[in-house]
C-alpha cells in the first residue's frame, strides 16, 4: 500500500495514464511487469513498436504542467494503492489509475448509495430524489451522483448536509451543466467531487459511460429515479448489475416516457422500492453480503517473450483475426487461439500500445481502428 509518493513518481504516474491507448487496466499491467512507472515509460516505446505503431508518450513538462493546475486549484491526486484511495474500487480490473479530487476524501470511504435518474424529470421525481437522498444520508450513507441537472442535482442538494460525492465526466475545472455552478462550489466545500479526466477536459458524450462505471462502482446499490429509455442512467444501472451492486428502482406511469426506462430496470429483475425503509433494507442486504469485504483485482501477470520478429508478426495477425469490434474475453481468446493467457497478454499489450485494440472492463478487448 503507498501512503506516500514523492512528485516524481507521481509525475511518472501522470504521464502513463496521459499518454493515448493506456488505460487504467493497461496501466496496472506495465505496473505488474516493470515495478515502477519509470522503468513502464522506459519500456513503452518499444512495445509500442513490436505491436507495429511507435506510440508517443505524454511529456514530462505536460504532466508537471497538470500537477501544478490540479493543485492551483486546491484538488489533489489520489493513486492506485494509496491509502487514500478508495476500497470500494480495488474489487474491479478498470478501477481508476489516478482520480482527481476537490473536498473531503474521507467520504470516499464511507458506504454509499447511488442516485442518478433523468435531466428533465419531473418536479414530483425531482423533490422525491431529494427527499430520499436526505433520509438515506441520515443513515450515514454518502450519496453519489454525477452533478446533472435533474435527479442527480436533487440527490446531491438533499445530502449536502450528510455527505455527496460528485464523479465528474471533464476535468476537475471544468463546470457542467454550468446551472449547477453553485452546487459545485457547495459539494467542493462540504462534499467531494472526483475524475478521473485530466484537467481542462471539457465534457463529451463519450466520456460519461467512463464515469458511471465510477459512480455504481463506488455505491453499494444504485437507485435509479425516472429514466426513459436510452438514459444514461440505464448505462450506471447496467454497469452496477455487472459488478454485483445491487440495482433498485422506483416505478412510474407506463404513460410517461420518463418512466419507461425505470419500469423496464424493474421487469428485468431490479428491486422494485417506493420508500426510504424499502432502499434501506436493500441497502443492509448488501453490508450483509459484503461480509468478509470483496478482494482486490488481482493483475494478471505479464511474461516476458522471447520469439523472433516473424513468430511475433504470425502470433499479432493472429490474435488480431480473432479480434473483432465488439469485446470479447481475453479467456476465450485464449482457447481460440490455443495460448496461455499470461502470453496473450504479453502480445495484447504490444496490439494496445500500438493503437490496435483497446481493454474494456471483464478482462474483455475489442479491435481498433488506428487512426493516422
Amino acid at each position: 500500500m503507498l501512503t506516500r509518493m514523492d512528485d516524481k513518481d507521481l509525475i511518472d504516474r501522470l504521464r502513463l495514464i496521459r499518454t493515448s491507448h493506456i488505460g487504467p487496466v493497461t496501466c496496472q499491467l506495465l505496473l505488474r511487469r516493470y515495478k515502477t512507472p519509470k522503468a513502464a515509460l522506459q519500456a513503452i516505446p518499444e512495445l509500442s513498436a513490436r505491436g507495429g505503431r511507435a506510440l508517443k508518450l505524454c511529456s514530462k513538462d505536460v504532466a508537471e504542467k497538470e500537477l501544478s493546475q490540479i493543485r492551483k486549484s486546491g484538488a489533489e491526486l489520489i493513486c492506485h494503492g494509496q491509502e487514500q484511495y478508495p476500497a470500494s474500487l480495488l474489487p474491479f480490473d478498470d478501477a481508476p489509475f489516478i482520480l482527481t479530487a476537490k473536498g473531503h476524501i474521507g467520504l470516499l470511504h464511507r458506504a454509499g448509495c447511488a442516485i442518478v435518474g433523468a435531466r428533465n424529470a419531473s418536479i414530483n421525481a425531482t423533490h422525491l430524489a431529494q427527499k430520499l437522498a436526505t433520509e438515506i444520508g441520515q443513515q450515514g450513507f454518502v450519496i453519489t451522483s454525477g452533478l446533472a441537472r435533474g435527479i442527480d442535482a436533487a440527490a446531491h442538494h438533499g445530502a449536502l448536509t450528510s455527505g455527496t460525492v460528485a464523479v465528474l465526466a471533464n476535468g476537475i475545472d471544468e463546470i457542467y451543466p454550468s446551472e449547477n455552478a453553485g452546487l459545485y462550489r457547495s459539494i467542493a466545500e462540504q462534499g467531494l467531487l472526483i475524475t478521473e479526466m485530466r484537467y481542462g477536459t471539457k465534457p463529451s458524450p463519450r466520456l460519461f459511460p467512463s464515469r458511471n462505471r465510477i459512480i455504481a462502482s463506488l455505491s453499494k446499490a444504485v437507485l435509479v429515479i425516472e429514466a426513459a429509455l436510452r438514459s444514461g442512467s440505464l448505462i450506471t444501472a447496467r454497469e452496477a448489475a455487472d459488478r454485483g451492486i445491487e440495482v433498485m428502482a422506483l416505478p412510474g406511469s407506463p404513460l410517461d416516457p420518463r418512466s419507461q426506462g425505470t419500469n423496464g430496470l424493474i421487469r428485468d429483475g431490479a428491486t422494485l422500492v417506493q420508500d426510504v425503509d424499502d432502499v434501506l433494507n436493500v441497502l443492509s442486504q448488501a453490508d450483509r453480503m459484503e461480509a468478509p469485504p470483496p478482494e482486490p483485482y488481482q493483475i494478471p501477470s505479464l511474461e516476458v517473450v522471447e520469439v523472433s520478429e516473424k513468430e511475433r508478426v504470425e502470433m499479432h495477425k493472429k490474435l488480431l483475426e480473432n479480434i473483432a469490434h465488439d469485446t470479447i474475453a481475453v479467456d476465450e481468446l485464449c482457447r481460440w487461439c490455443h495460448v496461455s493467457a499470461d502470453i496473450v497478454q504479453s502480445f495484447l499489450l504490444e496490439l494496445e500500445l500500438a493503437g490496435q485494440i483497446q481493454r474494456h472492463s471483464g478482462s474483455r478487448v475489442s479491435r481498433l481502428i488506428p487512426k493516422d
